[in-house]
């Protein structure tokens, strides 16, 4: 049983950064693919990046040049790196894993075997 847990969220003030953690517990990431997720409530979860177990990254668009995911295995942890961040940023973010790498979808579905509980992330002046 791989066990997750994020930490690293708070509040910050537009255009402010936040380094979000991932740590991993019960099993070595390094197999694993890893995925960050955010959601704000009364919408749908949304992927926002993935790191596969080879290290190849994704973005989804709306991150692309302000967001970077990065492992360090030998840690068991997975960062996001959220730099330049906006009001609409502000979610629930979750790390979920899955074997080797995300699914072609994981923005839209997920698809992720074992998720973290999440850490709070408000932007907002």
């Amino acid at each position: 049983q791989l066990l997750l847990e994020e930490s690293g969220g708070g509040l910050v003030q537009p255009g402010e950064s936040l380094r979000l953690s991932c740590k991993a517990s019960g099993l070595p990431l390094d197999d694993y693919a890893i995925g960050w997720f955010r959601q704000v409530p009364g919408k749908r979860r949304e992927g926002v990046s993935c790191i596969s177990s080879d290290s190849a990254i994704d973005y989804v668009d709306s991150v692309k040049g302000r967001f970077t995911i990065s492992r360090d295995n030998a840690k068991n942890t997975v960062y996001l790196e959220m730099n330049s961040l906006k009001g609409e940023d502000t979610a629930v973010y979750s790390c979920g894993a899955k074997i080797f790498v995300c699914d072609r979808d994981y923005v839209v579905n997920g698809g992720m075997d074992f998720w973290g509980k999440g850490t709070l992330v408000t932007v907002s002046s």
